[in-house]
């Protein structure tokens, strides 16, 4: 048997009914309050998104957070989302408000990883704007002590696949900017995971999520993602596969659970960690026993 992981409640699996969109990403819950109940129920990582982190700071300090999660003995601290930050329109001046403020607050609170998204409008990108783009992120991020993890998405128009997002950070070559591997994304399109180890060098896999799915997506994709997902170990995905599809990587940091669904959300916060806790680590051990079977 390996050593048993350490997992994160990245932002959405402790944020109560909030969920990705417009008007419905800032918790109703306290962020001190999830931050306890992730560490009680043996959590050691947690995720902050932008609209609670603001939230948080309109009475408290960057300061305060920092002793908060010490005190319940957080040793891995993920933010996001940056996202347009490639853009030359409009969205330029928010992206880089939401930007300065979660650079200020990794380096403030010793955040591990900012995660980035990919164009999800149907805009046209320029490839070799987006790689520069990238790259100055990137750097940025270096000067204030973190890192940038590119999450690709499978419904985004630029940066929709494992492949896409590989490319972009070998291309770049820049230390300080990776990859988030999310296995709903890897999966739901249907890739192999074996292209994790086999194209994706160890030292640009910066963070790994688990959950799982359906069989078939019910809805779009995005309210599929959103809405649907199932606890690691319950659907159609092989997470023990992509488990150690991740380990054959080099990857040795620590996991990410990511649950958005309308019956987690539903959940007290306390039954919702606990479930996706325990369900993620039966997927561990089975990972393990064929580990242990193929040896």
């Amino acid at each position: 048997m390996t050593t048993p992981p350490e997992l994160m409640a990245t932002c959405w699996t402790s944020a109560g009914t909030a969920m990705p969109g417009p008007g419905t990403g800032r918790s109703p819950l306290r962020l001190k309050d999830r931050i306890a109940a992730a560490a009680a129920g043996g959590w050691r990582g947690f995720g902050v998104v932008h609209s609670d982190l603001a939230a948080y700071l309109e009475r408290g300090t960057l300061t305060e957070l920092r002793g908060i999660l010490a005190d319940h003995g957080i040793t891995q601290l993920e933010l996001e989302l940056i996202e347009d930050w490639w853009t030359e329109d409009e969205r330029r001046p928010e992206s880089d408000r939401i930007r300065r403020e979660l650079l200020t607050a990794a380096e403030a609170l010793g955040a591990q990883t900012i995660k980035i998204g990919p164009e999800t409008s149907s805009r046209a990108v320029d490839p070799d704007r987006f790689a520069a783009s990238f790259d100055a992120l990137a750097t940025e991020a270096a000067e204030h002590g973190t890192r940038v993890a590119f999450e690709f998405l499978p419904f985004a128009s630029y940066g929709d696949s494992l492949k896409a997002g590989i490319d972009l950070v070998t291309q770049v070559a820049n230390p300080a900017g990776g990859l988030c591997v999310d296995i709903w994304h890897v999966a739901r399109p249907g890739t192999d995971y074996t292209m994790i180890a086999e194209s994706l060098p160890s030292e640009y896999l910066f963070s790994v999520e688990l959950n799982d799915a359906a069989a078939a997506p019910i809805g779009t994709l995005f309210e599929d993602t959103v809405q649907r997902r199932l606890l690691p170990g319950t659907g159609s995905f092989d997470v023990p596969e992509f488990i150690n599809a991740v380990r054959a990587a080099g990857f040795t940091g620590m996991w990410g659970v990511e649950m958005l669904s309308d019956r987690h959300r539903s959940l007290p916060l306390e039954r919702g960690l606990a479930e996706a806790r325990e369900a993620t680590l039966a997927c561990f051990a089975e990972a393990d026993r064929r580990l242990t079977a193929s040896a």
